[in-house]
This record gives C-alpha cells, sequence and structure tokens, in this order.
C-alpha cells in the first residue's frame, strides 16, 4: 500500500469531519454516497490501569468517533476481556475482532522481521524510527508481511526509549546474567537469551505477581511512569537503564483487512489520521510523566544503575549476529533487514552531527 502524506490525510479527515459535523440527521451525503453507522471492537494487548499505553488504543477510538460525529464507532478491551493480550493478532487475521491494538514483536513466531514494526535492540529511536516507517519504506514493509496474516497495520503509538528493566539483584556483567529467569519479549529476549538469560515473555498485567513470587528474578515493561503504575518497584530494588532492546518502540493498530476493505473511503482516511495522532500523543505523554515518575522512584528507595560497557558491548555483538544468522535462514527477514540496515547507517549520521553533538553539551552534567 502506497503510504499517503500526514497532511494530505489531515487535510482529508478534516475535510470529512466538517461534513459529517454539518449534518445532523441519521446519515451523510458524500462523493461516495451515503456513510453508513458501524460499530467496531478493538482487542488490546494492555491492561486498562495503564492509562499511556492504553490511551493509545483509547485515543484511535475516541478521534474515530468524533470524527465521524459518532457513526463510526470503536470500543477498545482490555487484555484478556476478548483475547489474551498476547493473541490480539490471531484475533484480528481471524476476523474475531476488527481491529487490535498491540506490539508486532509479541508475533515474531509468525513472522521474525515482525520485530522491526515495534523496535529491536540497538535499533531506532522513537524520532529514527517514525522517520523509516513514514519515510523510509518500513510501514510498507510491515504491511506486506500483516497482508499474509489478512490484516493491516498503522503506527499508533510510542513509548520512546525504554528503561533496562527491574533486578532482584545487581547486574555487573555478562556473568551475572546466566540463569537469570527474565521477562523480555523480541529479539532482545532472544539476544538475552544468548547471554544465558532465561527469557520469558508475559503480558504486562502479570508481570508483577510473577516477579513478587520469584518465578521472575527481573523484568522489563515500559519507563517510569507505567512501572509506577504496575508497583515494580515493589518487587524488585535495582533498576537498569537503558532499555538498549527498545530504543524508539513503536506500537500499532492492526486491522482485519477484509473490513478494511468494506471501510468507506472517509472512513479509512479518519482511521489513518486518528492512528498517526496517537503515535504522536503517546510519545509526547510518556516524555511529560515519566521524569517525574522516575524521581519519585529514586525518592522511595529505588537504586537506579547502568548497565556497564562489558553488557551493552556483548549485548550488541550478539545483536548483530543474530540479525545476520536471521537473513541467512529467512528471505523476508533479509529484505526488510537489508533495507533497514541502511536507512539505519544513514540516520545514524545525520544524527550524530545535530542531535548527538546538541545533547552531549546541553545534558551534560556541568
Amino acid at each position: 500500500m502506497k503510504r499517503r502524506t500526514i497532511l494530505r490525510n489531515s487535510a482529508l479527515g478534516a475535510a470529512t469531519v466538517a461534513a459529517i459535523g454539518a449534518c445532523s440527521g441519521p446519515s451523510v451525503q458524500t462523493a461516495t454516497g451515503e456513510l453508513p453507522t458501524l460499530r467496531w471492537r478493538m482487542a488490546t494487548s494492555w491492561p486498562k490501569s495503564l492509562d499511556t499505553i492504553f490511551g493509545g488504543a483509547q485515543t484511535v477510538c475516541d478521534r474515530v468517533s468524533d470524527m465521524t460525529g459518532g457513526r463510526f464507532t470503536i470500543t477498545p478491551f482490555a487484555g484478556g476481556e476478548i483475547v489474551p493480550g498476547l493473541q490480539v493478532l490471531d484475533a484480528v487475521q481471524q476476523g474475531t475482532v476488527e481491529c487490535g491494538h498491540t506490539a508486532s514483536y509479541y508475533y515474531i513466531g509468525k513472522n521474525p522481521a515482525l520485530a522491526f514494526g515495534t523496535a529491536v535492540p540497538f535499533g531506532l529511536t522513537a524520532q529514527q524510527q517514525n522517520a523509516w516507517l513514514y519515510h523510509g519504506g518500513g510501514l510498507e514493509a510491515m504491511q506486506k508481511i500483516y497482508a499474509d496474516f489478512n490484516a493491516i497495520d498503522f503506527p499508533a503509538g510510542n513509548t520512546g526509549t525504554q528503561m533496562g528493566g527491574w533486578f532482584k539483584r545487581e547486574i555487573q556483567s555478562v556473568a551475572d546474567l546466566k540463569g537469570l529467569k527474565m521477562r523480555i519479549p523480541g529479539l532482545g529476549g532472544k539476544v538475552m537469551a544468548r547471554l544465558g538469560v532465561n527469557a520469558q515473555v508475559l503480558p504486562g498485567g502479570e508481570i508483577f505477581l510473577a516477579l513478587e513470587r520469584g518465578a521472575l528474578d527481573a523484568a522489563e515493561w515500559v519507563g517510569p511512569y507505567d512501572d509506577e503504575k504496575l508497583g515494580l518497584h515493589k518487587a524488585a530494588k535495582f533498576y537498569y537503564y537503558p532499555g538498549w532492546w527498545e530504543p524508539g518502540p513503536t506500537l500499532e493498530v492492526q486491522v482485519n483487512k477484509t473490513a478494511w476493505s468494506k471501510l468507506p473511503k472517509e472512513y479509512q482516511e479518519i482511521f489513518q489520521t486518528a492512528a498517526f495522532e496517537a503515535n504522536m500523543n503517546m510519545l509526547a505523554k510518556y516524555d511529560a510523566k515519566n521524569g517525574a515518575a522516575l524521581k519519585r522512584l529514586v525518592a522511595g528507595g529505588t537504586q537506579l544503575r547502568p548497565y556497564s560497557r562489558e553488557i551493552l558491548q556483548a549485548a550488541e555483538r550478539a545483536s548483530f549476529d543474530l540479525y545476520e544468522e536471521d537473513a541467512s535462514k529467512d528471505a523476508t527477514f533479509k529484505q526488510v533487514y537489508e533495507q533497514w540496515k541502511a536507512f539505519r547507517a544513514q540516520v545514524y549520521g545525520w544524527d550524530k552531527v545535530n542531535q548527538l553533538s546538541f545533547a552531549n553539551f546541553a545534558m551534560a552534567d556541568k
């Protein structure tokens, strides 16, 4: 699917909203005919208590309703209400629900290249990830993969660079990682496994109890604001950074392709505009809230720790070894990886000149 520009999406969506808002009757006449009244359901991977990450799903639903005058409504459901949090794509693919809000890397068992739709270790920051998806061919690559699962995806949230997880004891070397039971999904989990970790995948609502009861020795989720809400600081003392496996993870809305094809053009444009708004809004909200949450955690006794250079270097080597191996075994992964790798080199080169040089000076301790 050829990606339309955001300006065109916004303008077309605004024009449709104006046409709908001007009518008070049960139906609306547009260039394509009468717009129907539709009721969809959206499965998500998130507990409702996490207002920021579940809020991405809520933003899509609210904005679609607002921009259609209530004629197209989508009801979001928390993980587990319709299907378990890690089975959203299955529900979308099978038509159990019309759409879902989730993370593509939960489904690397279906196709390992889906990891790139969310984040991969030592990959792209949120700004770089958006550049790749919207203007670097990334979204087209992901949508081509999703077509095999009767689905189409749109970016609909980003957490920004995540934290590196909660540990019950200090981790100073690669040797300290060996044998740890850690909740960590995606390719990050595979890299940790290569470093000796027993990587596990759990939905957000199950992490605290597993960590508190000793089923896990460590766990990562998102960052200070959400981690505080889940109470992870009550189950583990040491909080590590950075989350090298998720430097800018995208969350997405997945739509059953059959249901998508039946939407009027106006509704498709509105849906994409709502997803774009959710993508931008979630990142801004996390950036606004994480700093204060981190201060509260540290004041409450959380021990903030950086990953050692030894661990970071070992993880980076293991990450790119994994990519090369997967590329040698899977043609789709190779195609996406090589395109992504070329974009990464280009955008890293640019950001070293502008953003990194600025950050190194302005954010340094003085």
